[in-house]
């Protein structure tokens, strides 16, 4: 990807932190950060009763966390099986399937007397379907690097694009979105924790043909980990680089964006962030 014609465009929206490209590769990043090494369970392994839960909360570490760390550095962060922070994240990118019967009840009702449930869906039995609809894709190398475009090497071949901003320039990529692809249902807002909305939701509706966008970041467990009023777009590689390619094409060119482009100054000033 053109550097140059990336930054301009990045200008334009108003986007002064690098959005993350998302690849799988077997060679990790020189540089960049990763969970504490663990032991990834199976479910076979919990319903043996060997699953070792204090040891996987001791080094519970959220994807969207370390991404936040990742951002605050202008650096890379890096999954694998034996650096899955935590098991949603396991799952959702695709080093753990299926997911565990305790995570099946700690996202929905909990189990009284022994585990508080988040209640972010009214029973297992949704749960475990959302589980089987999402479906992820197994992981098709060994790590999942998120990498900020501007550490990009020539032979990266990113899947995704994510971008964290707040809703003016969330607006002007999900408007793009469709001016670059003429579907007018290009972007979606599924359910699902915060990586699943930058990772698993794109690949999965990918494997279905569907080139989508999609608008996440509304898990109340992610959100301490995020700016705030920020969301996240994540978009297939294809969809970003033709966005960088005719943007100039577009409305970002006119006087309406222009008067959005002074909120997004506003924004900044009033979150100490120019």
């Amino acid at each position: 990807m053109d550097a140059i014609k990336i930054q301009r465009f990045l200008d334009v929206l108003g986007l002064t932190e690098q959005p993350f490209a998302v690849l799988y590769t077997d060679n990790p990043p020189r540089d960049g950060i990763s969970p504490k090494a663990g032991t990834l369970p199976s479910i076979e392994a919990e319903a043996e009763g060997r699953v070792d839960w204090q040891s996987l909360n001791a080094n519970f570490s959220c994807v969207i966390s370390l991404l936040w760390r990742a951002r605050k550095k202008g650096t890379s962060a890096f999954f694998d099986r034996e650096h899955f922070g935590c098991l949603g994240g396991a799952f959702y990118l695709g080093f753990l399937k299926p997911q565990l019967n305790g995570i099946v009840y700690y996202v929905s009702s909990g189990i009284p007397g022994q585990m508080e449930g988040e209640h972010y869906l009214e029973s297992p039995e949704v749960t475990r379907r959302f589980f089987d609809e999402i479906d992820p894709r197994p992981a098709p190398a060994r790590y999942c690097v998120f990498k900020p475009l501007n550490l990009l090497a020539p032979e990266d071949n990113p899947e995704l694009i994510v971008v964290f901003a707040r809703a003016e320039v969330i607006s002007g990529l999900n408007q793009l979105a469709s001016f670059v692809t003429n579907d007018f249902d290009v972007v979606r807002s599924p359910f699902g924790a915060g990586c699943s909305g930058i990772v698993t939701w794109p690949l999965t509706y990918m494997a279905r043909r569907e080139f989508k966008a999609v608008v996440g970041g509304w898990d109340p467990s992610d959100r301490v980990y995020m700016k705030p009023d920020e969301l996240t777009f994540s978009m297939p590689t294809q969809m970003f680089q033709k966005m960088v390619d005719r943007w100039q094409e577009s409305f970002l060119t006119t006087r309406t964006w222009a008067q959005v482009r002074k909120r997004i100054e506003r924004s900044k000033k009033a979150w100490g962030e120019a």
